[in-house]
């Protein structure tokens, strides 16, 4: 599997960049989010178990913008 770069946040700081990867897997669409590990008590509270072998991550809506155009770029394909 390959990770292709779709994006930055354009307003984080250096080193502090939420990032959206596509990957290539034939399968099925995937994606792979950096963002910042969710800590928070209260919200870990609110969504409950996360298995071992899964995170949470939070990524700010402008990082999800590169998912809406690869979306509509692949739209356009098809039609």
């Amino acid at each position: 599997m390959h990770a292709r770069l779709l994006g930055k946040d354009p307003e984080s700081q250096e080193g502090q960049s939420p990032t959206l990867f596509a990957t290539d897997r034939t399968d099925r669409a995937t994606y792979i989010a950096q963002g910042w590990r969710v800590t928070d008590p209260q919200v870990l509270a609110e969504i409950g178990p996360v298995p071992d072998h899964e995170t949470l991550v939070e990524i700010p809506e402008e990082v999800l913008e590169f998912y809406v155009r690869r979306y509509q770029e692949g739209q356009g394909e098809e039609n």
